[in-house]
């Protein structure tokens, strides 16, 4: 009984998602504040790849970006129509613990952020010579930053009832019957009128 006791523990432990160093995966809310305008978002997050569905009008409201394969889709729901465009590291979400090119992190306080005991950062990166200030509120609990900010406040993304659960890979491949949009790069007068 005890032997049974132990293997149990040991399963329950190791399945734990914040114990897994291995993928992060989650669903969350996303608000964007970018110089005063607001944009949301709900996200479907594993390592390699995320799945962003825009609650904003405009032809697009979803992308799918691939990171293990190079491309981003971006879903025209209404027309059943993707376009692909290649990934680039500048559509990296940063929701890991450390940011990219971090060279000093200072702690500054405490706050309850959604439920989540957080800490509050102040974080510099070095890319190249270019250096950044942020502000980082990081949940002790489940270690995700709730919120980052831009020092300079020229940005602000936060993240709302995020659930740690595994994601299923269906979210992350094209619907079966989408067709790549054709000629999207040379847009008729059709395409460029207000709002597309």
């Amino acid at each position: 009984m005890r032997l049974l006791w132990i293997a149990v523990s040991l399963m329950w432990y190791a399945l734990m998602p914040w114990q897994s160093a291995f993928a992060l995966e989650f669903t969350a809310d996303q608000v964007i504040k970018i110089d005063g305008k607001t944009r949301k978002a709900y996200i479907y997050y594993r390592d390699a790849m995320w799945r962003i569905e825009h609650h904003t009008m405009g032809p697009v409201n979803v992308s799918i970006v691939r990171k293990d394969k190079q491309v981003v889709w971006l879903l025209l729901s209404r027309m059943k129509h993707f376009k692909s465009v290649p990934y680039s590291p500048d559509q990296d979400l940063m929701v890991k613990e450390r940011l990219e090119g971090e060279v000093s992190r200072e702690e500054i306080g405490t706050e309850m952020r959604e439920g989540h005991p957080t800490i509050l950062y102040e974080v510099r990166t070095k890319q190249g010579e270019r250096i950044d200030e942020y502000y980082q509120w990081l949940a002790s609990d489940i270690h995700f930053p709730m919120k980052l900010a831009k020092k300079d406040g020229s940005w602000i993304v936060e993240y709302h009832h995020v659930k740690m659960r595994s994601v299923s890979d269906y979210l992350f491949n094209l619907p079966v019957n989408f067709q790549p949009l054709e000629g999207f790069d040379t847009p008729t007068p059709e395409q460029t009128g207000p709002g597309l």
